[in-house]
Order: C-alpha cells, then sequence, then structure tokens
C-alpha cells in the first residue's frame, strides 16, 4: 500500500492532495487485486457485501461521489487496474457507509480505515461497546455488563446533541433512523438544550429561531474552517456565544459545540490560558451529556491536564490526567500505549 502511495506523490509532488475517501478506496482496490481472498478483517463480512444504499443517494450525493471517482482517476490512474464507474460508484458507496475515522488519544484526526467485521455492528445513541484502535487494528470493548445474547451497539456519531439532531445526522449518513431508548424518550434532550433562567424568559419561538441559529453557525463555521484565519474563526466562535448566550446556558450543547472550536483555534495558535478557560467551561456539562466512558470526555481531561502542567499547575494537571486515564483504561484497555505515555508524562513532572 506504501508503495502505491509513493509512487503516485512522487508523480505529483505537492499536487499531490487526494481525498482521506479516495485515498481509502485507491487502498481497496489495490488490495483487492493483490489479495483477492478473504481478509483476516472479513472473516464475518467481506467488503464486497458491504450495504451501499446505492438506491437512497441523491443527486447531490452522486455528484459528490462522481468528483472522488474523477480524483480517484487523476492520482493514481498510473497506478491502478480500475472496475467500470458503475461499480466504482458503489464502492465509494459502501465506503461512505461503512469507513471509520481513526484518532488520537485527543480524539485529533489521523485517517480513514476500514474494519468489515467491525462495521457489523449496529449503532445505539446508548451503545454498550465502544471501538478504539491500536496501530492499525481495531478493537471492540464493553462499556457496560453485557447480558448473553444481548445485541452489541456501538455509536456510528457525536452523541453531544439533541435527538432531533443526531437522527438528522443518522438519516444523512447512513440512512436510517435511531429508535434506541434515548431517541425515544427524549430524556436528556431539555438538559441538552438548557436555556436562561431568568425573570422574562425567552418565548418558544425565539428559542427556536435561536437552535436554527446555532444549527446555521455551526454549518457556517465548518465551512469556514477551509479558508478564514485563526483571528477570523475565532471572531466567528466569540459572536456566537455572545448572541446564543442570551438564549441559552453555557451548557447548552450549542454553546459548548462553539466553546470547543474556540478551545481548537486557540490550541492552534498556543493560547494556552484561552483554551483551558474554554476547557474548563466544558468539561463537567461533557461529563453529563455524554455517555459513561465516552473518548470525547476522556479526550477532554487529557487536554486539560495537558494544559495545567504546561501553565505550571501540576496539582490540577495530575488531577485531570488522572480522571483521563480512568476513562481511558475501560475505553482502551489498561496495556494501551495512550495509557503509558500519558503515565510517564505524569512521572516526567
Amino acid at each position: 500500500m506504501h508503495k502505491l502511495e509513493c509512487a503516485s506523490m512522487c508523480t505529483f509532488g505537492q499536487n499531490w492532495q487526494p481525498s482521506e475517501t479516495v485515498r481509502l478506496t485507491a487502498r481497496i482496490l489495490a488490495k483487492q487485486k493483490t489479495h483477492p481472498e478473504r481478509t483476516q478483517s472479513e472473516k464475518l463480512l467481506a467488503v464486497k457485501e458491504f450495504e451501499s444504499h446505492l438506491d437512497k443517494l441523491d443527486n447531490e450525493k452522486r455528484e459528490l461521489i462522481q468528483n472522488d471517482i474523477a480524483a480517484l482517476h487523476h492520482f493514481y490512474s498510473k497506478h491502478l487496474d480500475y472496475p467500470d464507474n458503475a461499480a466504482l460508484v458503489v464502492l465509494f458507496a459502501q465506503v461512505n457507509c461503512n469507513g471509520f475515522t481513526i484518532e488520537d488519544e485527543e480524539l485529533s484526526h489521523l485517517g480513514s480505515a476500514i474494519f468489515p467485521d467491525v462495521a457489523l455492528m449496529n449503532h445505539s445513541c446508548c451503545p454498550n461497546v465502544i471501538v478504539t484502535y491500536k496501530g492499525t487494528l481495531a478493537e471492540v470493548r464493553a462499556v457496560r455488563e453485557i447480558e448473553p445474547g444481548e445485541e452489541i451497539f456501538s455509536s456510528y456519531i457525536d452523541l453531544l446533541y439533541p435527538t432531533e439532531d443526531r437522527n438528522d445526522r443518522l438519516r444523512d449518513s447512513y440512512f436510517f433512523s435511531c429508535d434506541c431508548r434515548e431517541c425515544t424518550t427524549k430524556e436528556k434532550d431539555k438538559e441538552k438544550l438548557e436555556i436562561c433562567k431568568l425573570n422574562d424568559p425567552p418565548s418558544a419561538e425565539t428559542i427556536k429561531d435561536m437552535i436554527k441559529y446555532a444549527r446555521n453557525v455551526i454549518e457556517e463555521f465548518r465551512r469556514a474552517k477551509h479558508y478564514k484565519s485563526p483571528s477570523e474563526l475565532l471572531e466567528i466562535c466569540e459572536l456566537s456565544l455572545d448572541k446564543m448566550g442570551a438564549v441559552f446556558e453555557d451548557s447548552n450543547v450549542y454553546m459548548l459545540h462553539m466553546m470547543y472550536q474556540a478551545m481548537g483555534v486557540c490550541l492552534y495558535v498556543q493560547d494556552w490560558e484561552g483554551a483551558l478557560c474554554y476547557g474548563q467551561k466544558i468539561i463537567r456539562p461533557y461529563s453529563k451529556h455524554y455517555p459513561s466512558y465516552s473518548l470525547n470526555v476522556a479526550s477532554m481531561w487529557l487536554k486539560l491536564g495537558r494544559l495545567y502542567m504546561a501553565l505550571k499547575n501540576r496539582t490540577a494537571g495530575v488531577k485531570a490526567l488522572k480522571r483521563a486515564i480512568a476513562i481511558m483504561e475501560v475505553a482502551h484497555g489498561k496495556d494501551h500505549p495512550y495509557i503509558s505515555e500519558i503515565k510517564k508524562e505524569l512521572e516526567d513532572h
């Protein structure tokens, strides 16, 4: 696989910029040619058996796939044999529905991969297992007691958001709605959408308008990350937080989303105090809104711990890092290299 990409990179030099999806699909095609038999990760399900939901793709999604196919031909045409266009459409649709995003201990993006047998698991917003990664392996670990015969569920999406938002994401990316207990009862939605306690409470219409604004600004920020400067991005965060703060409590998930983005910008420009300030506001609501043993909560404790250490607050840093380790020992396993690295950080300080 390295040889495949190396040859293409040498050809294009600085202009070599295929998307993660295109790179992953190229690796799949190359592996299928050199190893037509099932791999170790296809004991239960082969890549060719992946669901594609081809019949549910709208024109926009089909156009995006055609763009990916064009990029695949552009960057790899001299190094790969291709099936016909129809087969490539199916393969890209399969990858889009079944790919996994690989992240490090702070949930920074590392790459994309497929794990066919792991992809067999269905989704729940109340998962009983969590998927983590060790090198090129995906590991599935229970996060609560699982009875014999009970179905295994993982989560396909970020579980911070309220029921409507989660199901919008599931329908858009995976073409189904969730009917788990949390989606049926919506029992966490009120806390996730907490409104400011004022003598003159905002009207239902005001709240509805602010939720619409929040969703729009989240999408605006997602696009802006590709072309705006860090100072401009931070301004979007601060202005939106100021506006939403007139209606939403700090623990509201839309506030938390923009605080998290602001924290990310602060970390990028090495404003450690600013990042710490946002992280301190985020961690308690995260611990309440996310399921037990959430990697999102663990990564936030880890970031806080490292920030405290960098700012010479060892007592708070040790406490935060230990909170991260407690979650990660369940999610990643006690022998995971990430945990050894964090324990070494504690010893070195």
